[in-house]
């Protein structure tokens, strides 16, 4: 396995915000037959680049490259500022436990700007895990989606905005919480 190869996959994921298929891997590898993509994929996979979602089709797995920690930062009074070599992480890694149920949601509104969660943000969210009061989750409404925190009171449940000129929505007809928010992000520039 080339490093060229690597780089080519990653690229594609990016700019075509896809896994290359088979047929576009054949030219990738520079090989004549699906099968022998079949086993490179299976090399990167063993390797860990690739990963397999529920349904066998290829995600990426370690596939970007991980950047460097160089330590840590006041965010309280300033100390003198060290920088050193800590370690190695991907953000990938770092924020997602469970990629096969893992999503990402651009937020458009205001409604959570108080949670630190603003317009264009992008937010990932895990499906399939049962919510707690004080999570923050993403919730069909009486036909409507919304990101609000989670609130149980008792047998009530109820969605609160982190945002003092909304109401509270309390179900009217039906509830259902599409994941759990796992992390904000923002960009900056």
């Amino acid at each position: 396995m080339t490093k060229e190869n690597i780089e080519y996959i990653r690229n594609f994921f990016v700019k075509r915000k896809r896994m290359p298929s088979y047929s576009e891997m054949l030219v990738i590898f520079h090989f004549k037959s699906k099968n022998a993509v079949f086993k490179r994929v299976g090399a990167l996979v063993r390797e860990g680049f690739l990963e397999k979602d529920a349904k066998g089709r290829i995600i990426p797995g370690r596939l970007f490259k991980p950047l460097t920690v160089l330590g840590s930062i006041s965010a309280g009074f300033p100390s003198p500022a060290e920088e050193e070599l800590r370690d190695v992480m991907s953000l990938d890694e770092y924020l997602i436990k469970n990629p096969q149920a893992t999503y990402i949601l651009k937020v458009d509104g205001d409604s959570m700007i108080d949670a630190g969660i603003h317009q264009g943000d992008l937010v990932l969210v895990e499906k399939n895990r049962a919510p707690k009061t004080g999570d923050i989750v993403i919730a069909h409404v009486d036909d409507e989606w919304t990101l609000k925190y989670f609130e149980k009171k008792g047998n009530r449940i109820y969605l609160r905005a982190a945002n003092e000129k909304y109401p509270v929505i309390m179900p009217k007809q039906e509830l259902v919480i599409a994941g759990v928010v796992i992390a904000n992000v923002r960009k900056y520039r």
